[in-house]
């Protein structure tokens, strides 16, 4: 095929790979943890953090989750650069974030420039349509807007940012 059909299955398959990386990397480090551990209350980055059962799982899906990203941005070409560039942000903010286990002080800031920047480049990216690329983004926004509330107090911490991360997947 021609080099840009490469690039398309090349960027499909990052695409397709990091919701596996994620939401795989969360199942199997929640299958290992003892304990009280709760989806619904604890955060994914609890899984990674100093004191878990086996954080290298986490981190490793983190890692692969960023990585993905990034490659996806790399590839999208038919995307807007703004879209792509959001893409790839919120993909080195996750990488940072497996590289920062909690307490580490980078932790949240990446993280929240991760979400954000996931939420934000589909509008951004114009793909597949305006409407609907705003559409997946006002979904986000509202997923986030949740997860803002959770982090205050919330009793359901893990499930709105699982929710949240798992979209932006």
């Amino acid at each position: 095929g021609s080099p840009s059909e490469c690039c398309v299955r090349w960027a499909l398959v990052s695409a397709a790979a990091a919701p596996v990386a994620l939401i795989g990397g969360w199942l199997l480090a929640q299958s290992r943890q003892t304990g009280e551990f709760d989806p619904v209350s604890d955060t994914i980055s609890a899984l990674a953090a100093r004191g878990a059962v086996d954080p290298g799982i986490m981190t490793a899906g983190l890692f692969v989750t960023g990585a993905c990203h990034v490659a996806t941005a790399a590839g999208l070409t038919e995307a807007a650069p703004s879209g792509r560039l959001l893409l790839a942000l919120g993909g080195a903010a996750i990488i940072v974030v497996a590289a920062s286990p909690q307490p580490a002080p980078a932790h949240v800031p990446a993280a929240a420039v991760g979400f954000v920047a996931l939420s934000l480049w589909p509008a951004f990216s114009r793909l597949p349509g305006r409407n609907s690329a705003l559409a997946a983004t006002t979904l986000m926004l509202v997923l986030l807007a949740w997860l803002g509330v959770e982090l205050r107090g919330g009793q359901m911490v893990g499930l709105s940012e699982r929710v949240l991360a798992g979209s932006q997947a």
